[in-house]
C-alpha cells in the first residue's frame, strides 16, 4: 500500500508541474561529424555509461545567439562487430530524464543493447539539461483543475502567470524555449556530433511527440522510428479532453470488471461505483480522510488522481485496497511531513503551454465542457491529465508550438499502444497511425497500463525485431492481454 501512496503523490506532482512553424536550425544541411564534438566520460555511479554534453542555441531562430548545454547519456553497443547504430531514446513527461532511461540497464532487450549504442538527451529545461526551476512554496499551491465556481477559474489564470513569471525569472531564457520543436532541432545536433548518417529513435508517451516533430523535419535522417503511447498533435481543445475522457473512463471500467472475476480484489463482490460515488460525495464534501496520511483530507481531484496513479501499471491490487481503507478508515498514525526544498524543477507548464493550445472561452464555456465529459466519464470527470494541461495553461501566451496533423512519413514507423492505456487514448495511435501514411503500422496491446513495451514481452520483442532487422509485425497485429499481478508477485 505505501507503494501506492508513493505513486499517487508522484502522480499528482507530475500533474501539477504533463502558428508558424520554428525556423529550420543553422546545422541542418551541416555532414555528419562536423558539428562540435561531445566529450564523454564515465557517468558518475555507473562507469559502464558514457556522459556528456552539448552546447547548443537557446533559440534556434538566433544560432549565434546565448547557448545552454544539453546533457546526454550513452550505452555503448556490448557487440561492436554487429552493432547497428545508435538509438536515441525519450521516455516522456514532458520533462522526464532521457539520460535516466539509458542507465536503467533492464529497460530495453540484451538484443538491443548488443546491437545499439542507446543514447538519451535529457531535453533542455529537464534533467540535466538546464533545467527549469521555480519557487517550491508557489508549486505547492497550484490549484485544482476541477474549478467550480467562476473565481476559482479567473483565479487559476493568475496563479499560471505568475508562476510562468517565477520560473522565467528563475531560470533564464530556456524558460520560454522548452518547446518540443526546440528539442528536436537539440537532437538533430546530437546526431551531427555523434557523427551519424541516420539514427533510430524510440520515445514513449510525450516522447512520441519529439519522435513525430523529428520525422516531420528530418525524414532522411531516420533509420527506424517507433512510437509507443502516442500523442496525436492534431488534436483540438475538444478532442483532447474528450479523446482522454474516454481512454480513462474505459481504464476505470476495466479495473471494476477485474475486481469482479479476480479472487484477490479486496472488494470483489460489492458495488464499487457505488463505493466510489460515496467517496466523490466525501471528497467534495472535504470528508474524505487520505487512508494513507491522517487525518489529512483529499479532495475530488486528488481521488480521481490517485485512480489515474493506479491504472498506469495497473496497480490494480493495491488500488483495490485503497478504496476499502479510504471507505472504511481506520485509525492510524500519520506520517511525517518532509520539509521541501526552496527550488523545485517544474518544465511541465513551460513544454505543455508550448506545444498544445487548449484555449476556453471563460468559466461558461469550461462548466459546458465539464458536464458532457461528465456524461462519458461519469466515474472519473476528466481526464486529471489533460484537465492539468487544459488547467495550467489558462491566461498563458499562445503556443509557439500548436496543434496540427503530421504529415505522413517515406519511412517505416511502428506504433504502439495498449487498448486500456488511461493517458495516451488508444484512438490517438489509430489516427497517428493513419495521418503518418503507408509506411505506420500499428501493433495492438489488448491489455491495459502505460507504455506498451514495458507491458508485454509480445511487444517488446516485435518492438526489437523491428529496431534490429526493420521487420514490421503484420497489418493489424496484435499482442494478448497480460493479468495484473500483485505487488511482488512475479
Amino acid at each position: 500500500m505505501r507503494a501506492l501512496a508513493r505513486r499517487v503523490t508522484a502522480a499528482i506532482l507530475t500533474l501539477t508541474t504533463l502558428l508558424a512553424y520554428a525556423p529550420q536550425p543553422a546545422h541542418a544541411g551541416q555532414a555528419p561529424g562536423t558539428g562540435p564534438p561531445i566529450v564523454w566520460k564515465p557517468c558518475a555511479g555507473d562507469a559502464t555509461v558514457q556522459c556528456g554534453t552539448i552546447r547548443v542555441p537557446v533559440d534556434w531562430s538566433a544560432p549565434s545567439g546565448p547557448r545552454l548545454d544539453i546533457a546526454l547519456a550513452r550505452s555503448l553497443a556490448t557487440d561492436r562487430a554487429t552493432r547497428v547504430g545508435t538509438l536515441l531514446v525519450n521516455p516522456g513527461g514532458p520533462g522526464v530524464s532521457a539520460a535516466n532511461l539509458v542507465l536503467d540497464h533492464e529497460y530495453f532487450g540484451a538484443d538491443v543493447r548488443r546491437r545499439f549504442d542507446i543514447v538519451g538527451v535529457d531535453p533542455r529545461g529537464a534533467g540535466r539539461s538546464a533545467p527549469i526551476l521555480c519557487d517550491q512554496a508557489l508549486v505547492d499551491r497550484n490549484p485544482a483543475p476541477l474549478f467550480t465556481t467562476e473565481a476559482q477559474f479567473r483565479q487559476a489564470g493568475e496563479y499560471n502567470r505568475r508562476l510562468a513569471a517565477d520560473c522565467a525569472s528563475r531560470s533564464g531564457a530556456v524558460y520560454r524555449h522548452a518547446d518540443s520543436i526546440s528539442v528536436v532541432h537539440d537532437m538533430e545536433a546530437v546526431r551531427i556530433a555523434l557523427g551519424e548518417q541516420r539514427i533510430s529513435f524510440y520515445g514513449a508517451s510525450y516522447g512520441s511527440l519529439l519522435g513525430l516533430f523529428y520525422a516531420e523535419r528530418y525524414p532522411d535522417r531516420l533509420r527506424a522510428l517507433v512510437l509507443d503511447s502516442v500523442m496525436d498533435h492534431s488534436a483540438g481543445v475538444d478532442a483532447f479532453l474528450t479523446q482522454t475522457a474516454d481512454a480513462v473512463q474505459a481504464a476505470f471500467d476495466q479495473f471494476v470488471a477485474w475486481c469482479a472475476r479476480d479472487a484477490m480484489c479486496v472488494l470483489r463482490g460489492q458495488d464499487i461505483k457505488r463505493i466510489w460515488a460515496e467517496l466523490m460525495r466525501r471528497a467534495t464534501a472535504g470528508q474524505l480522510v487520505d487512508p494513507y496520511d491522517p487525518p489529512a483530507r483529499i479532495g475530488a481531484w486528488e481521488l480521481v488522481s490517485a485512480a489515474f496513479s493506479a491504472f498506469y501499471d495497473p496497480q490494480w491490487y493495491s488500488f483495490a485496497y485503497y478504496l476499502k481503507d479510504a471507505y472504511e478508515p481506520a485509525p492510524a498514525a500519520a506520517a511525517p511531513v518532509l520539509e521541501s526544498a526552496d527550488l523545485t524543477p517544474h518544465s511541465f507548464g513551460a513544454v505543455m503551454c508550448q506545444d498544445w493550445w487548449l484555449p476556453v472561452a471563460g468559466f461558461t464555456a469550461y462548466q459546458g465542457r465539464m458536464r458532457a465529459l461528465a456524461v462519458r466519464a461519469p466515474q472519473m470527470l476528466a481526464s486529471p491529465l489533460a484537465l492539468r494541461a487544459l488547467g495550467g495553461c489558462l491566461g498563458r501566451e499562445a503556443p509557439v508550438n500548436p496543434q496540427r496533423p503530421i504529415p505522413p512519413v517515406p519511412g517505416p514507423v511502428l506504433v504502439v499502444n495498449s487498448r486500456y492505456d488511461p493517458a495516451t487514448a488508444y484512438v490517438w495511435a489509430q489516427q497517428v497511425t493513419r495521418q503518418l501514411g503507408p509506411a505506420a503500422r500499428l501493433l495492438t496491446y489488448q491489455g491495459w497500463g502505460h507504455v506498451a513495451y514495458t507491458h508485454s514481452p509480445c511487444v517488446s520483442g516485435a518492438v526489437d525485431r523491428y529496431l534490429i532487422g526493420l521487420t514490421m509485425p503484420a497489418s493489424g497485429a496484435s499482442c494478448p492481454a497480460i493479468e495484473p499481478k500483485p505487488f511482488g508477485v512475479g
